[in-house]
């Protein structure tokens, strides 16, 4: 039983297949996924992709820190968009300053209306954090206490203890199987098995033996065999318990 509680299956390097390996999920125990988009127009089809397959996917709807600047009326849109039975989060939003050129006042400010429209309409988010950690953490006390999740966590252990602190769970991808993944499976130690969420971030991370290849949620399965192994429980047993907190966090039925 697996929810691949972060995956973004709207993506052009599912075109040539998408209907047909999302079709197979369900007789692979692949029960829920939560396709997140990435800015107003890629939230429409994130939408249209549940309506294909609305037993197996919700949504998030929300506009990522490497997009560029949205329109004006970009939260009025996003309230629109979350009225669709599907969405379940506002996300993916956050902060990225990993690449050259990047706008930190802008991203900062999105981030900030976007986290004040989560909180208005009671809904999760799904927070990104890449080279930002300072920032998203100053700013995510200012709306603390949260509801969502920290997805791919890049951060240590001290890190995560705050983020639970906040009320937020935190996901983790197929880096815990890479060989230098010392920071991120010293995180994973410190979080408790009720506030871990497992994911893809497809078609992007994944995970040993399957590294370099395009991503899908069928690969799920090794990085929770790792995340398993750390906590002293079976892989059937990670994926129940992720599966479990996904739909608590999300207010989904498995």
């Amino acid at each position: 039983m697996i929810f691949d509680s972060h995956s973004h299956y709207t993506d052009e390097a599912f075109d040539a297949d998408r209907t047909a390996l999302l079709s197979s999920f369900p007789e692979k125990g692949i029960v829920k996924l939560m396709v997140c988009a990435t800015d107003i127009p890629n939230a429409s089809e994130c939408l249209k992709l549940a309506e294909q397959f609305p037993g197996l996917i919700v949504t998030a709807v929300g506009v990522h820190p490497e997009c560029p600047q949205p329109e004006p009326d970009y939260i009025d849109r996003l309230r629109e968009l979350v009225k669709h039975p599907s969405v379940r989060a506002v996300g993916e939003i956050g902060l990225d300053y990993h690449y050259e050129g990047y706008d930190r006042a802008l991203q900062i400010r999105v981030l900030r209306e976007q986290l004040a429209l989560a909180k208005e309409l009671d809904l999760p988010v799904i927070l990104h954090c890449r080279d930002a950690t300072g920032d998203m953490l100053e700013l995510l006390r200012e709306f603390a206490p949260l509801s969502g999740v920290m997805h791919c966590f890049p951060g240590s252990a001290e890190t995560a203890g705050e983020v639970l602190r906040m009320g937020l769970y935190i996901g983790f991808t197929g880096v815990i199987t890479f060989k230098n993944a010392k920071k991120p499976l010293a995180a994973l130690r410190a979080v408790p098995a009720d506030r871990l969420l497992i994911e893809t971030d497809c078609p992007y991370m994944a995970p040993v033996p399957y590294r370099g290849q395009r991503c899908d949620s069928t690969m799920l399965t090794e990085t929770a065999a790792v995340m398993a192994r750390e906590k002293g429980v079976t892989t059937e047993e990670m994926c129940r318990i992720t599966a479990e907190n996904a739909a608590r966090l999300f207010r989904v039925a498995l």
